[in-house]
């Protein structure tokens, strides 16, 4: 492992809020010392070779992604390992955080340890497995979190399978309660967004597609508050994506709940108009929002009031896509687009890029208790080096995902990631 000295550097530094111009040291893997940028080169403690001259653009903690789909096993002919940790190494995404909705779920130790096994093998960055809540998510016994948090998972979750037993998620929580887990909940009430497409409105009332009310995910998040204030588990939701829903999520901070919240990147970026002519490559879940809850998502973030952004990285097949909306698969690919979609942000000056790696970086890796996520002394070498102004137009075809399933195939973006490093090996360049 290379000793690394990073020159001519603008250095994200998450925890402390700020932008500027400065050198970084690496050795054994680690960030040794943040140093300005004016240097005498010629000190004994900088490597000869492994120098790079950064040109002036941006260096930052790699990506900390919550709630990454990996098809293995299962759907492999969607995405593998190996696909995915190539994807999320170009996207400069560190850090997989990888969901158990798979085939089978994992929901024992011997499938995380299959998840963690292939994914060490197959994938150059690292992952960190979450397991489900009840087994076979299907709501109805919780799963044995201990011996699972034993072999490794990060959180637990059964994703967009909402347990609607409230004996059955409050017994859940209070044992994760006792052992210290988090519980990561999908705010939804299954009954009212059961059998939707997309938010209802006028725009879902013209094309006659099956609609639901941002209410149900309020009142999910509300039933879940509710059972976190009684059984006081660590608790995150994974996508608040509605206006309605935020006035719950602040008075639970505001109460002491041990409570975050993250959003997605296609929630953050677009609005339930993008679907237009029934493009399936929209049809995400929860499903795209209006533009004031888009808006409002975007505030949350600039506020601090949502904690994370993520990809929630969903690969689906051309056959699951290539049917009429109402019967197509939910879902979209974003390890490499979630850079670029979150530089519109920037560019639009509603979030500045500090501001956007405490969301993408240190806030998923301190609420996971993960060491990446920082730029100080002693930190893993997880970086990511990128120009926030670089355009070009999204291709689909050119991405490294098995799946190609994005929205923004065809859209012009700004933001290249230019090389990552993971422990100061580098993972990716930019050819």
């Amino acid at each position: 492992m290379a000793d690394l000295l990073f020159t001519n550097a603008r250095l994200i530094d998450p925890e402390a809020g700020t932008l500027t111009l400065g050198s970084l040291l690496v050795k054994d893997g680690r960030i040794n010392e943040i140093l300005p940028q004016d240097i005498d080169l010629n000190d004994k403690r900088f490597p000869e070779g492994n120098r790079i001259d950064c040109g002036g653009k941006v260096l930052a903690p790699g990506i900390v992604d919550i709630g990454v789909k990996v098809c293995e096993p299962g759907e492999r002919h969607k995405e593998s390992f190996r696909t995915a940790g190539l994807a999320a190494a170009a996207g400069g995404v560190t850090t997989m955080v990888t969901r158990p909705d798979t085939i089978p779920t994992i929901d024992t130790p011997e499938t995380l340890e299959f998840s963690k096994r292939r994914g060490a093998e197959m994938a150059p960055v690292r992952i960190a497995p979450m397991a489900s809540l009840t087994k076979a998510r299907a709501g109805r016994e919780m799963v044995e979190m201990g011996f699972l948090m034993d072999a490794g998972a990060v959180a637990f979750s059964d994703g967009d399978n909402v347990v609607s037993d409230n004996k059955v998620l409050s017994r859940a929580m209070t044992y994760a309660r006792s052992l210290g887990a988090l519980v990561m909940g999908h705010p939804q009430d299954p009954n009212l967004s059961k059998g939707s497409a997309v938010t209802s409105g006028k725009f879902a009332s013209l094309r006659g597609l099956p609609a639901v009310s941002p209410m149900a995910e309020r009142m999910g998040l509300e039933r879940d508050l509710a059972l976190v204030e009684m059984t006081g588990v660590r608790y995150h939701a994974d996508q608040v994506s509605t206006a309605v829903a935020l006035p719950v999520l602040e008075r639970a901070k505001a109460a002491g709940l041990d409570v975050t919240a993250g959003v997605s990147i296609h929630h953050l970026t677009l609005n339930d108009l993008d679907v237009g002519d029934y493009r399936t490559f929209f049809k995400v879940k929860p499903p795209l929002r209006s533009e004031d809850d888009r808006v409002a998502m975007v505030e949350a973030v600039a506020s601090g009031l949502i904690d994370v952004i993520c990809s929630m990285h969903t690969p689906q097949d051309e056959e699951s896509k290539r049917l009429p909306y109402e019967e197509a698969a939910s879902g979209a690919v974003a390890l490499e687009t979630l850079l670029p979609a979150a530089m519109r942000l920037l560019h639009v000056g509603a979030v500045d890029l500090p501001t956007l790696w405490r969301a993408l970086s240190l806030n998923p890796a301190k609420r996971l208790g993960l060491e990446g996520g920082r730029l100080s002394v002693g930190a893993p070498a997880d970086l990511v080096l990128f120009d926030p102004d670089a355009p070009f137009v999204m291709d689909r075809e050119t991405l490294r995902s098995k799946s190609k399933n994005t929205p923004f195939d065809g859209q012009r973006m700004q933001g290249r990631v230019l090389r990552t490093f993971v422990g100061g090996t580098e993972v990716y360049a930019r050819a």
